[in-house]
């Protein structure tokens, strides 16, 4: 789309149904001539598989009133041609980010008047309560508002399902027909209030208490562990501090600085549990005070940070991978030792999670499922084995975890109570969460991974990225530090190519944009385009046995320098 027919486009915004303080800044975007302009105008924000996530501002690449109602517009008409003849009810929760408690209000609005009661949370709650509330409340679909640890300008809106997990096929693609039906003028904005109920307290009590049933065990001296927390500034302290109260953990110490919810996340450059700085400030509370376990939780209570005391004392940052692998171990073992473990038990990760669970699951005959990036496929798994298999717990390589299917989606409430209960039956057995971990890499061999993410913002962002895929994909990479890549799953085409024989087999598994390399040596590298933020993600795994414990340090630096090996070799450095 060249430049006059952006504006042409945007012009489409000086007149009605768009209201008269968004004519205005449309108008203030057509005198500047600015790269914003063709920003917040060259395409139509997709209502993706899961919904959407964006800039806010005016524009149709810009989250919203118009985008928003738009999308709820095309949910709605969904909705009433799914359930025809039924009282439909839609619960909506929303973050600590800029605008979110208006453009709810905006989206509750837009469904009551298409006849649909809605359950609006009272103030912001995280995200997993917001899952718990659509099967809680008998709701047929929720929506939140969140734009998880995106930067401050951000904000999302997330779509679930009857199930209280984010919307799957078939109904993600016929949502997303309903709303590209939706003309801007079609929009009906004309609430009903009647038809919206505003809800709090009575939710929360049930959501803590099945959080602290899930989450915890009869371990003893709870009390006695001393815990660090921080919000980042986001939704969680509604939750998390109440939950560690029910739970019996008393000795808890939050970060005062990143308390209050703030979208502006001012102590953090990006309030990412993933990121070492953002777990800065409660790092050094950990040490002042001789904290035991540091967690912090991202903007809208999804996903947690972990940092424990290493080997030599210090507090070291756990990844996705490595939290993931010890939350299934001791929640599998739970199970075990409580006589559950009869083979009809799975737990579920994705195609760019750590090996490692599917090695621990298999000593326990538990399955494990995997499937794409995304705890809506997780769910799917939750949903598709109902009745036949239970399900004890999975999570992603991304920080997110979900115990049980109370929640059908990735959970730091439920996920931090656990942490802490791994931590306190270590204390008591005198070891750590650190020491526990190293235990599974001398049974299983250590598994090392990095994730780099290269961010390419813009319309020259996406391109550049598009075609890092395509060559990734047409000129295969033949070896990875020395040794002979044996397999290509390329999930898009949905084929497993073997690149020493020839041979190709099928991927029973949804296609997506991802690629993944394997090498003889069970090195894997995986590509994958951000769905919500403009960025391409490398994924990569290595491992080496792991004879005793003490020898940690030194198998750990010999897996980051061909880690490092690695990433130079493909120039991604």
């Amino acid at each position: 789309m060249n430049i006059q027919q952006i504006e042409q486009k945007a012009k489409l915004w000086l007149n009605e149904p768009f209201d008269s303080e968004t004519q205005q800044k449309v108008q203030q975007l057509l005198n500047e001539k600015s790269d914003n302009l063709a920003d917040s105008f060259y395409k139509d924000m997709e209502f993706g598989t899961g919904g959407m996530r964006g800039v806010m501002g005016v524009g149709t690449n810009r989250i919203n009133k118009y985008t928003l109602g738009r999308a709820t517009q095309g949910l709605a008409n969904y909705l009433h041609k799914t359930f025809p003849k039924k009282e439909l009810k839609v619960a909506i929760a929303y973050d600590c980010r800029h605008n979110s408690d208006t453009l709810a209000k905006v989206v509750a609005d837009v469904l009551t008047a298409n006849n649909i009661h809605v359950y609006l949370f009272e103030g912001l709650r995280p995200t997993p309560e917001l899952s718990f509330s659509v099967r809680h409340l008998g709701c047929d679909a929720g929506i939140v508002l969140t734009a998880s640890h995106n930067p401050p300008e951000y904000n999302g809106y997330k779509v679930y399902w009857n199930d209280g997990g984010q919307i799957v096929p078939p109904h993600d693609n016929k949502i997303i027909e309903e709303v590209n039906l939706v003309n801007f003028d079609k929009i009906n904005f004309n609430a009903n209030e009647k038809l919206c109920e505003y809800i709090g307290k009575e939710v929360d009590d049930v959501f803590i208490n099945a959080c602290v049933d899930n989450g915890t065990f009869n371990t003893p001296n709870k009390g006695k562990l001393k815990i660090v927390f921080t919000s980042l500034h986001g939704t969680s302290i509604v939750s998390i501090p109440e939950a560690f109260k029910k739970a019996g953990f008393k000795d808890v110490h939050i970060v005062k600085e990143q308390r209050v919810p703030d979208g502006d996340f001012p102590t953090v450059k990006s309030p990412n549990p993933e990121e070492p700085e953002a777990l800065k400030l409660a790092i050094d509370l950990a040490n002042k005070i001789d904290g035991e376990i540091v967690i912090g939780t991202d903007p809208d209570g999804d996903r947690l940070g972990i940092a424990v005391r290493d080997l030599n004392g210090k507090m070291k940052l756990l990844n996705g991978n490595q939290t993931m692998s010890v939350m299934t171990n001791f929640l599998i073992k739970q199970w075990h030792e409580s006589g559950k473990i009869d083979g009809n038990q799975f737990i579920g990760s994705t195609i760019v999670s750590t090996n490692l669970v599917n090695d621990i699951a298999k000593n326990y005959n538990v399955e494990t499922k995997v499937g794409l990036t995304g705890f809506k496929w997780i769910a799917k798994m939750i949903r598709d084995a109902e009745g036949s298999q239970e399900f004890i717990g999975g999570g992603e390589e991304s920080f997110g975890y979900m115990v049980g299917d109370f929640i059908r989606d990735k959970d730091a409430v439920t996920a931090t109570l656990l942490a802490c209960e791994i931590a306190i039956d270590a204390k008591n057995n005198n070891s750590t969460i650190y020491n526990e971990l190293l235990k599974l890499y001398t049974k299983y061999g250590f598994y090392k991974e990095h994730l780099i993410s290269i961010v390419k913002k813009g319309i020259d962002g996406a391109e550049q990225i598009k075609q890092m895929m395509i060559d990734l994909r047409n000129n295969p990479i033949k070896e990875i530090d020395g040794s002979q890549v044996n397999y290509l799953f390329d999930y898009s085409s949905s084929i497993c190519q073997n690149l020493l024989t020839g041979e190709s087999s099928a991927i029973e598994i949804p296609k997506s944009n991802v690629l993944i390399y394997q090498t003889v040596d069970g090195t894997k590298v995986a590509a994958r385009p951000s769905g919500t933020e403009p960025k391409i993600k490398f994924y990569f795994s290595t491992k080496l046995p792991l004879g005793k414990i003490e020898d940690a340090t030194i198998v750990e630096k010999l897996l980051d320098q061909k880690i490092e090996r690695i990433i130079a070799e493909m120039k991604l450095s």
